[in-house]
């Protein structure tokens, strides 16, 4: 019988990948508003800063998630 403390296999796998989808869109969203309409930055800058911080999120977020 199965422990109903522990996850699926299935399950683990989907929220990992969930974490790091919402990791990096979260940093994605936060840089581009910042440089955007804090700093006055054009739009191509912005969405530039706003991929390189999601990039750099979903990496650090995938690290931690197979700790």
């Amino acid at each position: 019988m199965r422990d109903l403390s522990s996850p699926a296999e299935g399950s683990s796998v989907v929220k990992k990948w969930g974490f790091v989808a919402m990791h990096s869109a979260v940093a994605a969203t936060f840089i581009f508003l910042l440089q955007r309409f804090a700093l006055n930055a054009t739009l191509e800058s912005s969405l530039l800063w706003a991929l390189t911080f999601a990039v750099c999120a979903a990496g650090l977020a995938y690290k931690q998630a197979n700790r």
